[in-house]
């Protein structure tokens, strides 16, 4: 397929990499065009802007920081929508607010184009070995005219329902992570103030029914005390901030999701937000939280 992608991030790099792997065509933007250099060597081509990018091809794949880039890169004044041909349809791997994705495909819709809310899981190393989750609102008949697309970036693909209903999914994921990185941290924790190594701890867990990808991927993070990062702090944090205007929308509390947010906003605060989210270990580990 003729792939436009815009985005070319910690995520966004490795996704074109994969997509030109697969054999698909693959354009490129981004506010920064010496990011997209290495893309370009490898067989991308350049576009001028997003309205450019969108005349070129048939799916348009968004992965950028917020809801407000969202809407720029696709609605904004050199936005896709100006240079769309009807049946284009925008797919955006982005974590963003569901009522803001709503509205996105609400706009969008008007002028022929169809819009997929696709936000995934997996991290860098997901995005690197085109293995990702990825999670998907929209219309289903959209979703199976650019599935080849996202099989070239993800391994696990599920149509969750209409728009928005994919980042409802991020969302729960997001809590999901955030409680489990802070479970482990406890373990850990307990396991050092008992005297025990947590590391053959781990282990035994990883064959139980304690055994998640939480305690597998981050637990050996905190063992190696090694946060560089797969995702950024301030990034869970983010999107932490979506998990919880959406509850208070909703009237519900979240009280484990706030305790986490609190956690990583704290990390943040002390100019961390660069680490990977699981060093909120460190705060855990450092007093009786």
């Amino acid at each position: 397929m003729k792939v436009g992608y815009i985005g070319l991030g910690i995520m966004g790099a490795p996704c074109v990499r994969n997509l030109l792997k697969a054999g698909h065509q693959v354009t490129v933007w981004a506010r920064r065009r010496e990011s997209a250099q290495p893309l370009l060597d490898a067989g991308a081509s350049w576009a001028d802007s997003p309205a450019a990018l969108a005349a070129k091809v048939e799916v348009v794949v968004s992965n950028v920081s917020d809801t407000a880039d969202v809407e720029q890169v696709l609605l904004g004044e050199q936005g896709v929508v100006h240079g769309a041909t009807a049946g284009l349809v925008c797919v955006d791997m982005s974590t963003i607010s569901p009522l803001g994705a709503r509205e996105i495909a609400g706009k969008l819709a008007a002028q022929g184009i169809d819009f997929l809310d696709c936000p995934v899981s997996g991290g860098e190393v997901g995005a690197v070995n085109g293995t990702l989750t990825i999670m998907v609102g929209g219309k289903a008949e959209a979703l199976e005219k650019v599935r080849p697309t996202l099989e070239a970036m993800g391994k696990t693909i599920t149509h969750i329902g209409d728009s928005g209903a994919g980042q409802v999914a991020k969302a729960c994921n997001q809590i999901a992570v955030g409680v489990g990185i802070a479970a482990v941290a406890e373990v850990m924790k307990l396991a050092k103030a008992c005297g025990v190594n947590p590391a053959p701890v781990r282990e035994a867990l990883l064959g139980g029914f304690a055994a998640s990808r939480v305690l597998d991927v981050h637990g050996q993070r905190m063992i190696d005390d090694n946060y560089a990062p797969g995702f950024k702090a301030k990034l869970h944090l983010k999107d932490m901030g979506i998990v919880l205007d959406t509850a208070q929308s909703l009237g519900i509390k979240l009280p484990e999701a706030e305790r986490v947010a609190g956690l990583i906003g704290e990390l943040v605060q002390e100019g961390e937000g660069e680490l990977d989210s699981s060093a909120i270990a460190r705060l855990i580990w450092a007093d009786n939280r």
